[in-house]
C-alpha cells in the first residue's frame, strides 16, 4: 500500500481526505513541522509549498491541497484568501460574518459562487500529480445546517436542491464536493 504524509493540519480536512484516500496509507503532519507560509498567488503555489514543504522534512510523498471559495460578486475573491478572508487567525465563524456582512446587498440572482479545490502530491523522486475539484454554487443569506465545516453553513451547491453543505450528510456532502471531486482525481492517478 502506498504511503503518503498528509500536509494539512486542519483535522476537519484530515478526516474528508481520510474517507476518500482509503487506498493510501496516510499519516499526519508531523507535529514538530510549524505551518507553512501561503504566500502563493494561487491555490496549485500554496498546495506546492505546502507538500514540498513535509517532504524536504520527511523525505516521504507528501499530499496537499488548498482550496478557494470564489465569489462572483467579489470578483473572485476571497480566492486564495479564503482561510483568512476576515483577516490573519480568523475562525471559521469570523469568515462566514464577514462573507455575509458583505454579500448582505448582493441579491439573491447575483449570488453565484464556486469552491475550487487544487490536491498535490509531491514524490521523493520530484514527480508531482496536481488535480483540481470544482463546486459550483451560490451563497445563502444566512447560515443553515450543523454539518461541514468553514463556510459550508452558506454555501448552497448547484446541484443540491437548496440545501447548503452544512445541511448535507457527510457522504452526501463528500459525493459532490469540490474536495472530494479534487482527492477521487488524485486517488486514481496515484493508483496507476
Amino acid at each position: 500500500m502506498l504511503k503518503a504524509i498528509l500536509a494539512t493540519g486542519n483535522a476537519d480536512k484530515v478526516i474528508e481526505i481520510a474517507a476518500i484516500l482509503r487506498d493510501v496509507e496516510l499519516q499526519a503532519r508531523p507535529t514538530h513541522l510549524d505551518d507553512v507560509d501561503e504566500v502563493g498567488e494561487t491555490l496549485e503555489e500554496n498546495a506546492r509549498l505546502k507538500a514540498r514543504a513535509v517532504l524536504a522534512a520527511t523525505g516521504t510523498l507528501s499530499i496537499a491541497d488548498d482550496t478557494g471559495l470564489e465569489v462572483e460578486a467579489l470578483n473572485g475573491a476571497p480566492g486564495v484568501r479564503t482561510s483568512r478572508f476576515a483577516g490573519d487567525g480568523a475562525t471559521y465563524d469570523d469568515n462566514v460574518r464577514k462573507m455575509l456582512e458583505v454579500m448582505s446587498q448582493v441579491p439573491l440572482d447575483k449570488r453565484k459562487a464556486r469552491f475550487r479545490t487544487v490536491a498535490l502530491a509531491c514524490f521523493p523522486d520530484g514527480r508531482e500529480l496536481c488535480v483540481e475539484g470544482v463546486l459550483e454554487g451560490s451563497i445563502a443569506l444566512g447560515p443553515l445546517g450543523s454539518g461541514g465545516f468553514g463556510y459550508d453553513p452558506i454555501f448552497i451547491p448547484a446541484e443540491s436542491q437548496g440545501l447548503t453543505l452544512a445541511q448535507l450528510t457527510f457522504e452526501d456532502k463528500n459525493a459532490i464536493s469540490h474536495r472530494g471531486r479534487a482527492f477521487r482525481a488524485l486517488a486514481k492517478l496515484l493508483a496507476e
